[in-house]
């Protein structure tokens, strides 16, 4: 079950303009480079709060706001969330003063890594209990929608552990029930801190909302297949997709105890030279290195 090419779709990344493919790296490049300058201000112990790094999941969030933001949607994340916030426009200097506890930060210094709260992009912070974005998100899309003809879309974003909440289970089956549009997203990285999915439970996610009724989809995190899946989503929602990932780092912190099981933004622009835009991306990725070096030395040299 668990491979980089798990439900892959052939020739996805044919399927997307060169436009968006691009904006897709960009964007995965500006996750990564990011987060290493969050790593290395945490190694220098400047953060005094948990980080939460979403390094080697950057495809997932780039590829979601890639096809997803026509739709504009509301957003309810947990932890491993600056990834999200990156990728759907969040302003990269609050998020950087957020980390260092600043009042300057997109939760004024007191949310820290684990809470990411952005109004200006529609993303509600997190209280810090697993999984409760799931029932608040969905009591949110439910309100925002009653009584009305316009669709507000909900993103609703779980881990594989925090999925197992029952209150998680509950609200999905509501959603169902009162055919909210709402994706919900599943970053299964196979762990809860270190404990894998096969030690916890024996039955999968996907046949709990397909169940409840729900379209769903399975696979691993090419973000080509990821786009693809989810516009095809889109038509039938709610709907439910449990995307395989492998985090780079520990669940919180910087170290790392092995290697990822595969390294998906290698392996991206692998694809990106056997598509012709391997020099484009060499380009981008040097470019944006070099611009979050930057971010992060004028946002020190703020007191």
């Amino acid at each position: 079950m668990r491979a980089e090419n798990y439900g892959l779709v052939n020739g996805a990344s044919s399927m997307f303009t060169k436009e968006e493919t691009i904006e897709m790296f960009t964007k995965m490049c500006t996750i990564r480079y990011f987060e290493e300058e969050v790593k290395k201000a945490y190694d220098a112990g400047l953060m005094y709060m948990p980080v939460y790094l979403s390094l080697g999941q950057e495809a997932i969030a780039a590829a979601l706001s890639v096809v997803l933001k026509n739709k504009k949607p509301s957003i309810f994340a947990q932890h491993r969330a600056h990834g999200i916030y990156i990728s759907f426009g969040g302003d990269l200097k609050k998020l950087v003063d957020e980390l260092l506890h600043r009042e300057s930060g997109c939760a004024k210094g007191m949310g820290g890594s684990a809470s990411i709260h952005s109004p200006e992009i529609r993303m509600m912070g997190h209280d810090g209990l697993m999984g409760t974005q799931v029932p608040v998100g969905v009591g949110y899309s439910f309100a925002k929608n009653y009584k009305n003809d316009k669709k507000d879309y909900s993103l609703i974003i779980m881990g594989d552990a925090s999925a197992e909440e029952d209150y998680v289970l509950g609200a999905l089956g509501y959603a169902a029930h009162k055919k909210l549009p709402i994706i919900f997203v599943c970053e299964d990285n196979n762990l809860s801190i270190l404990t894998e999915v096969k030690v916890r439970r024996n039955w999968k996610m996907t046949d709990v909302a397909k169940s409840f009724g729900m379209q769903v989809a399975e696979l691993a995190d090419d973000p080509w297949s990821v786009m693809h899946n989810v516009k095809r989503l889109m038509q039938t929602l709610p709907a439910f997709l449990n995307i395989h990932t492998a985090r780079a780092v520990w669940h919180a912190g910087t170290g790392q105890d092995a290697p990822p099981e595969w390294d998906r933004f290698s392996l991206v622009k692998e694809e990106l030279n056997r598509i012709g835009l391997g020099n484009e991306a060499r380009e981008i990725e040097e470019h944006t290195r070099e611009e979050m070096q930057k971010l992060w030395e004028i946002q020190f040299a703020i007191k």
